[in-house]
């Protein structure tokens, strides 16, 4: 079983998405992907490698995570001179505050230097265009709990959770019925106010904060 467990309700991409532009006779395919971790993130780079293996620069940052904190975060100028490319990118999506994210921009040089203050706003532009047509979706955070309740409980709880949408991951009999649940973060508290209260007390859960 695998659980994503986050600290806080964020936007993430929710497509894949690649927006080309011509700056200076040099040609900048920006590609953004989500990207749920770190291994995830350089996977896709690795993706555009290969589909555009004759491109002068393949540059890249990640947020793998919240953007208020927790995030893996990443960049590469890959080959660019230190501090015009990865790091303007890895900005921008700080900027955005979007999460779970990787964004790799292609360069194909066209013959005219740009100078470092110019790849600075070149692939700031490119990942900030690509923004501008990216749609988002809201991440819920979750928060995972187990219920411990009597066999005559069962059905109850689990009909509530379906009412409020909450998920049964698990569900073990012993001399009790343990429930494992994920639930969204806003709204828990009064769900374990409302099992205790109609149980008088006999309904228990532990989150695993």
């Amino acid at each position: 079983m695998f659980l994503v467990i986050m600290s806080a309700d964020y936007v993430v991409p929710a497509q894949v998405i690649t927006v080309e532009t011509e700056i200076k006779k040099s040609r900048f395919i920006a590609c953004i992907s989500p990207a749920h971790s770190r291994q995830e993130a350089l996977a896709f780079v690795e993706t555009k490698r290969i589909e555009y293996p004759d491109a002068t620069h393949h540059c890249s940052a990640f947020v793998a995570g919240a953007p208020d904190g927790g995030a893996v975060v990443g960049f590469d100028d890959d080959g660019e001179p230190s501090g015009t490319a990865g790091r303007p990118m890895l900005n921008v999506l700080q900027h955005k505050r979007i999460g779970d994210v990787v964004a790799v921009v292609v360069r194909y040089f066209g013959g005219v230097k740009l100078g470092a203050g110019g790849l600075v706003r070149a692939y700031s532009a490119s990942v900030q265009q690509a923004f501008e047509v990216l749609p988002l979706e809201q991440r819920v955070a979750l928060r995972v709990g187990v219920i411990v309740c009597d066999y005559a409980y069962e059905q109850m709880v689990r009909h509530y959770l379906e009412q409020h949408h909450a998920s049964l991951e698990r569900c073990d009999y012993g001399q009790s019925v343990s429930m494992t649940i994920s639930t969204a973060e806003i709204g828990s508290d009064d769900l374990a106010s409302y099992l205790h209260d109609v149980s008088r007390g006999q309904i228990l859960i532990q989150w695993q904060d």
